[in-house]
C-alpha cells in the first residue's frame, strides 16, 4: 500500500505544479456543475412537487448522486487510458509488473480536479437539508453516508465496465457514457419519476436506485423496513459481475503490440 500512496502523493503534487490551471479547472468543474442545480430550481418555480418529492428532497437525491459520482469519478475515470495503453503497447508493461493491474492505472491518472464537483454536491446538500423534511438520527445518518459510500463504489464500477468493453474494442465507445455519465444526469431526481420499468432497470440492473431511491424513503419516514435500511450495502453485490467482466476481458486480452 506504501507503493500506492506515494503513486497518490506524485500526481497530486504533479496536478499542482501549476496551481493557476488546477484551481480553474476545478472552478470550471464547480460552475458547470451548478447549471444543473439551476435547472432544478427553475422546475420548482413552477410545481410544488415531482412524484410527491419536495424540493428539497429532490436536491438530497441530488448531491447524493454528485458527490457519489465526483468519488467515483475521481478515482474510476483514469481507466478511460485503457484504450490509449492498449494500443501503443503500455498495457503489455503494466501486465509483467507484480502489482495489480487496475491500480497501477487509477493512481497516476486520478484527476483531482474533481474536487470541484464534490464541493458544490456538499454546499447542494448544506441546501437539501434544512427543507428536505429529514428528521435526523444517528441511524439516519449512518445510511446517509452509506448511500453516498456505497454510490461512490457502483459509480467506479461502471467506469470499470466500460473501461473492460476496451479488451474486445480496442477503442472508446462514448455511447458507453449513458452508463457512466448518463447515470449521473438521471439521478438528479428520484428514480421513481422515469416510471416503473426504469425503476426496476435501476434495481437489479444497474442498482443505482438502492444507493438514491430506496434509503430516501427510509430517509423520509415513508418506509422503514430493514431493506431501506440496507440497501446501499445490497448495491455492492454489482462489484461481482463488475470485476468478472473485467478479468473475463484481461484473460481474452491480446497486445496489439506499441
Amino acid at each position: 500500500m506504501r507503493l500506492y500512496w506515494n503513486y497518490f502523493l506524485m500526481e497530486l503534487k504533479s496536478q499542482m505544479q501549476y496551481k493557476a490551471s488546477f484551481l480553474l479547472t476545478m472552478v470550471g468543474q464547480f460552475v458547470t456543475a451548478f447549471t444543473t442545480f439551476f435547472g432544478i430550481q427553475f422546475i420548482f418555480q413552477r410545481v410544488s412537487g415531482v412524484d410527491d418529492f419536495t424540493y428539497g428532497q429532490v436536491l438530497l437525491c441530488f448531491s447524493v448522486i454528485m458527490m457519489s459520482f465526483a468519488i467515483g469519478e475521481m478515482f474510476g475515470g483514469g481507466l478511460a487510458v485503457f484504450p490509449e495503453l492498449m494500443r501503443e503497447g503500455s498495457l503489455d508493461r503494466i501486465l509483467v509488473r507484480p502489482r495489480s493491474v487496475i491500480l497501477q492505472i487509477i493512481m497516476p491518472n486520478m484527476d483531482f480536479s474533481r474536487m470541484g464537483l464534490l464541493v458544490q454536491a456538499v454546499i447542494v446538500l448544506c441546501i437539501a437539508v434544512p427543507v428536505s423534511g429529514v428528521v435526523w438520527t444517528g441511524k439516519k445518518v449512518f445510511v446517509f453516508a452509506m448511500m453516498v459510500v456505497c454510490g461512490s463504489v457502483l459509480f467506479f464500477c461502471l467506469f470499470l465496465l466500460v473501461a473492460a468493453v476496451s479488451f474486445f474494442t480496442i477503442q472508446n465507445l462514448n455511447f458507453l457514457d449513458i452508463f457512466t455519465y448518463g447515470m449521473r444526469d438521471f439521478g438528479k431526481y428520484p428514480f421513481s419519476v422515469y416510471g416503473d420499468a426504469a425503476l426496476k432497470v435501476l434495481t437489479f440492473g444497474i442498482p443505482l436506485a438502492l444507493v438514491q431511491y430506496y434509503p430516501l424513503l427510509y430517509l423520509l419516514d415513508r418506509e422503514s423496513g430493514i431493506w431501506y435500511m440496507i440497501s446501499p450495502l445490497v448495491s455492492l453485490l454489482f462489484v461481482v459481475p463488475s470485476y468478472w467482466f473485467y478479468r473475463f476481458g484481461l484473460k481474452n486480452y491480446k497486445s496489439c503490440g506499441s
